[in-house]
């Protein structure tokens, strides 16, 4: 029976990371996926474009991680955004920056990303089986290969990269977590995240398809009434029941399923985030003023797209035909107010089918930070999004996953070396 350096549990972007680096160390791999293409999941994401990392300094990567940005400190400062955007740089993927600091490949192909790592692993002789595995076999308390299909594979290391529970027509259905666990890890409670949220609200349903851009949308929780969860200028689109967009999907990770159940949180649209109340009520003012005969709606479609001002109008009760000089004082108060802090009450979270990543996932206490091997089980690694730790969009999921993967990469690959010096 052959035994692998390496045995790989998920062809993802984590799982092909690990076996890109770990075959150019000249390591025998085996890598495991079920799906029919290697990277499915790579190959759609960033809406087919691959938003692989963020062109930032590992420091800002961790203040763009919710949870546990402390364990992730060595795997970001060892390989950090600039190292990613490098690698992939030297094996034939350029690379450009877009708003937000995003990286992208210039090809605008998520395919290229997927493809340079394939191609390595295809070069250097990694063996793919085709098939989910079914258990990852112990002895004396060290990880000794995988079995799959019946059949066993002898590996002196195995690395759990099987992705998490979003998605799961790609393949990441969660069968990772049931391995862990039944190697005594803990399981953290399993959420989507990067999702849209659903609004209790019905104006949704009439506002279903408008995309607004340059706004500010602010999470509040009411336990901490006084300072927002999260408050961030830019886009965000309404859908039949709630919101999406890069705006809502960051809010979202910050969501707890248990607290919106009970209606905890309040979200707020600021339509006019450059004018303060005061600039805002003058600018109305204004408008009135040099077309005091135009209607309100015509007032209101200055303001607002169409569908939101139609929306206005019957929330403050009023006549969209009438001359804009009859508004009240108190009417543009209200306004002005519904304009600066348009409330929404969030009642639930988009399922894992709509989910870009799930939150949750192996205990960060049972995995040593800095190699990213089980505390519980030697030769065991996990990389990617199997582990309790996930990021805001923007590129910082896909960092995580191949920072982690280049840890538990390196130290197969030097303690391989040691175990060769020892053997010479």
């Amino acid at each position: 029976m052959k035994r692998y350096d390496v045995a790989i549990i998920g062809g993802g972007a984590a799982g092909l990371f690990a076996a890109a680096n770990l075959c150019e160390a000249g390591l025998s791999v085996i890598l495991f996926e079920p799906n029919r293409f290697l990277g499915r999941k790579l190959r759609i994401t960033g809406k087919g474009r691959c938003n692989l990392t963020n062109n930032c300094s590992a420091e800002e990567v961790l203040k763009n991680i919710p949870r546990n940005p402390k364990f992730l400190y060595a795997a970001m400062n060892k390989f950090p955004p600039e190292r990613i955007m490098s690698w992939f740089e030297q094996r034939g993927v350029p690379l450009k920056t877009e708003r937000g600091r995003r990286v992208f490949p210039k090809s605008d192909r998520a395919e290229d990303v997927a493809e340079a790592m394939i191609k390595i692993c295809k070069s250097k002789g990694a063996e793919i089986v085709r098939g989910r595995a079914d258990k990852i076999e112990t002895e004396g308390g060290r990880a000794v290969g995988v079995f799959c299909g019946g059949k066993f594979y002898e590996a002196k290391n195995v690395v759990l990269a099987s992705g998490g529970k979003s998605y799961p027509k790609t393949g990441s259905d969660g069968g990772g977590y049931a391995l862990a666990e039944a190697l005594g890890h803990t399981v953290t409670d399993l959420q989507p995240s990067l999702v849209p949220i659903n609004i209790e609200e019905r104006f949704c349903e009439r506002l279903s398809g408008l995309s607004l851009k340059n706004i500010t949308l602010s999470l509040y929780d009411s336990e901490r009434p006084k300072k927002p969860l999260y408050s961030e200028l830019g886009e965000l689109c309404f859908t039949d029941t709630g919101i999406g967009g890069p705006l809502a999907l960051t809010a979202s990770c910050l969501i707890e399923g248990r607290k919106i159940a009970c209606k905890a949180y309040r979200l707020y649209i600021d339509f006019k985030p450059g004018l303060s109340y005061e600039q805002l009520d003058s600018r109305i003012l204004r408008d009135i003023s040099s077309s005091p005969s135009a209607p309100l709606d015509e007032l209101l479609r200055g303001l607002l797209p169409k569908p939101a001002a139609e929306l206005f109008a019957d929330i403050l009760g009023l006549s969209g035909s009438a001359p804009s000089s009859n508004l009240k004082k108190q009417d543009r108060a209200a306004l002005v107010s519904l304009l600066k802090r348009f409330e929404m009450t969030p009642l639930s979270l988009g399922s894992f089918d709509e989910a870009i990543i799930t939150r949750g996932g192996v205990s960060v206490k049972e995995i040593f930070p800095s190699s990213m091997e089980s505390k519980l089980v030697k030769g065991l690694y996990f990389a990617g999004e199997i582990i309790d730790c996930d990021g805001f969009t923007g590129g910082y999921n896909l960092t995580i996953a191949f920072s982690t993967t280049f840890c538990a990469a390196e130290d197969i690959i030097n303690k391989n070396d040691k175990d060769v010096e020892k053997w010479d």
